[in-house]
């Protein structure tokens, strides 16, 4: 490919201009007027006014809810200068905001203005998602792009596509896992801090790591010193290796996946922790139940549930399971105790998790203060007209 002319306009209704004229990058089938020249899936097209004024230019799905991704909001060519540019920004990102690991997001879609592109590095091997049809139209100029442009540097040339997530789907894609270039085993062990973790980039959760808790997991060892920690949905054991290498007393790491377990044990032996970090396959909201009521107590409470609410109909019943989990999570900590609360369900936002972190104080009859919120890590840079972007949200509260 050497360039991507404009195949398609797309007219948005009249009254949906302000959305994409601010800045957002997606515009939706409900918000569309007329498409013109029939462009096909995966072509560029340019957004407009219902008048034919120009607001951005992407790429156009006529299966997706998401009818266009927009590019750019400048009329310039989408061509492999184009992409190699986009490319070329979110590797120097990166190389300012990330130290003291082997794993992190290289590529984070639309934080990085490249909507549908999710590249993690392990090592030295890149995990590619291309999660739309336009960058799956894309995708061998986009891996033999990345390979050009870190080989030279860091020797991260062999590329993984990582693309069974179901969100393919719905943009009429199939589902597969494969190399792209080159070959390595795909258990591959990474650093963090001072820990080392085995990621599975084939079988594991997301691109075989959650690389977006890293900078939340390295923040936890003040809060670690001498504490008994429970770490609940633990799966691999990230947060409570992280708390134990930071001076806890032992952890007791909770999830209902056996594999899960069965990673985070292992971990633990390979940073040498097996005699403080003990793993049990159990649903943490009933174990949390049972310990409360054995008046067991801990110092550090880490609760990183998957996202509860995947959609808006989703969201009350979401809420009702974080009041839940942190109730209990409440009721387990001794006074003067840490709880280090994280919601990844960006239909629920910030003051809706505070809110019902409140309530559950309230029910739990204890007093709360907000030593620090954070977010996702560095690596996953967050657009600013995109609240999307803004997912991860995690609550470190002292509890009395």
């Amino acid at each position: 490919m050497t360039g991507d002319g404009v195949t398609g306009r797309v007219r948005l209704r009249g009254g949906r201009e302000e959305r994409v004229e601010a800045g957002h990058l997606w515009v939706y089938e409900g918000e569309i007027g007329l498409v013109e020249d029939h462009p096909a899936s995966g072509d560029i097209v340019d957004v407009c006014t219902p008048r034919g004024r120009f607001l951005g230019r992407g790429y156009f799905n006529p299966r997706s809810k998401i009818r266009v991704r927009v590019l750019t909001h400048q009329e310039e060519p989408i061509d492999d200068r184009f992409l190699h540019r986009r490319l070329e920004a979110a590797i120097a990102l990166r190389g300012r905001v990330v130290s003291g690991t082997s794993a992190y997001r290289m590529v984070f879609g639309e934080g990085d203005l490249l909507p549908g592109l999710i590249v993690d590095r392990y090592g030295d091997v890149l995990v590619m998602q291309t999660l739309t049809a336009g960058m799956e139209r894309r995708r061998d100029l986009l891996v033999e792009m990345l390979a050009a442009l870190l080989e030279d540097r860091t020797g991260a040339g062999i590329v993984y596509l990582r693309n069974d997530a179901r969100s393919r789907t719905l943009e009429g894609l199939p589902l597969y896992r494969q190399f792209a270039r080159g070959e390595s085993p795909t258990q591959i062990e990474i650093q963090e801090g001072p820990a080392r973790f085995l990621v599975d980039i084939a079988t594991g959760q997301k691109t075989g790591w959650f690389c977006d808790q890293r900078e939340n997991r390295l923040a936890i060892g003040p809060f670690a010193r001498g504490a008994r920690v429970l770490d609940a949905f633990c799966y691999a054991g990230a947060f409570g290796i992280q708390a134990a290498l930071g001076g806890a007393a032992s952890v007791l790491g909770l999830d209902a996946s056996p594999d899960a377990i069965a990673a985070a044990s292992a971990h633990a032996e390979q940073n040498g922790l097996g005699e403080r970090c003990l793993y049990r396959v159990a649903d943490a909201f009933d174990a949390m139940r049972d310990l409360a009521q054995a008046s067991e107590r801990f110092d550090l409470i880490v609760l990183d549930p998957p996202a509860f609410a995947r959609s808006k109909h989703a969201v009350p019943k979401a809420l009702a399971g974080y009041k839940e989990i942190n109730l209990s999570g409440l009721r387990l900590l001794r006074p003067e105790g840490f709880l280090v609360s994280c919601s990844c369900s960006w239909h629920v936002d910030e003051q809706t998790m505070w809110l019902t972190l409140l309530e559950a104080a309230r029910d739990a009859r204890r007093e709360m203060r907000l030593v620090e919120f954070r977010s996702q890590a560095r690596d996953h840079p967050m657009l600013a007209t995109m609240p999307e972007t803004r997912y991860l949200k995690c609550f470190v509260l002292q509890v009395f």
